[in-house]
């Protein structure tokens, strides 16, 4: 096969990131053939004649070895694959991001509540949340009541995230991270899901009140008695009739 010393560019040439074929100027390489298998050390002129009559290219897969490993391959399929994976690997990518949750030591039920719902959406959108307990006066005396707090918080929350690092006292405030059980691109996938699903069965219910709205209106026409036609003279006062 033809080789691939160089990637021509309107900028201006760029090298390929292995040495292919020609490129590989060194007196032996250790070969590796095509399916992995070990061929040990042979000369460069061998190697090339080999790739040649398999019809593949000889490719420098570890340059800094001694001798630089080689490899029997399609150079070409190679680096299609790999720019497969590549991309792939980009469209599957996520930013991490961290929410925050702010909390008091003696929050009531209903705003913990509140809180803990937050919580909840933001973990099974796949973010991690950062849980804050801020203290005032002689409550920063009282720093177990943050602590037990932010664990009372982490059980309600088990099943959908867990305690990525542990609470930890900072000046005034007490934090907690939280991180979730699912993957970003997972839990973005289940809540395209969910709402597919939702649209599904709205579009299913309206339909099925469309159908009965028709088949009541229907069925109203078929029962309805015919108003009995009157005839002229009962539209007539009696006193005008001959």
């Amino acid at each position: 096969m033809s080789p691939h010393p160089i990637v021509s560019t309107p900028g201006g040439p760029i090298t390929t990131d292995l040495r292919v074929n020609e490129r590989i100027r060194v007196p032996e390489v250790r070969l590796v053939g095509p399916n992995g298998e070990q061929v040990g050390i042979v000369r460069i002129e061998d190697a090339l004649r080999l790739a040649e009559e398999a019809d593949l290219d000889l490719v420098e897969v570890a340059a800094t070895a001694r001798p630089p490993v080689c490899r029997l391959m399609d150079y070409g399929k190679y680096k299609y694959e790999a720019a497969q994976k590549e991309r792939e690997s980009r469209r599957n990518q996520t930013n991490t991001v961290i929410k925050e949750m702010k909390l008091r030591p003696k929050i009531d039920q209903h705003d913990y509540e509140t809180k803990k719902g937050h919580v909840v959406r933001f973990l099974k959108a796949g973010d991690k949340v950062k849980i804050t307990i801020m203290f005032r006066g002689r409550e920063q005396h009282r720093p177990e009541l943050g602590y037990r707090l932010l664990q009372r918080l982490a059980a309600d929350v088990e099943d959908l995230g867990f305690i990525e690092s542990n609470a930890r006292q900072d000046g005034r405030n007490m934090t907690l991270v939280l991180g979730p059980l699912k993957k970003k691109s997972e839990a973005q996938a289940e809540v395209k899901a969910e709402k597919v699903k939702a649209a599904t069965a709205l579009a299913a219910e309206r339909e099925a009140d469309a159908a009965a709205d028709k088949a009541h209106r229907e069925e109203s026409v078929k029962t309805a008695t015919p108003k009995k036609p009157r005839r002229r003279s009962e539209n007539l006062d009696p006193d005008m009739e001959a």
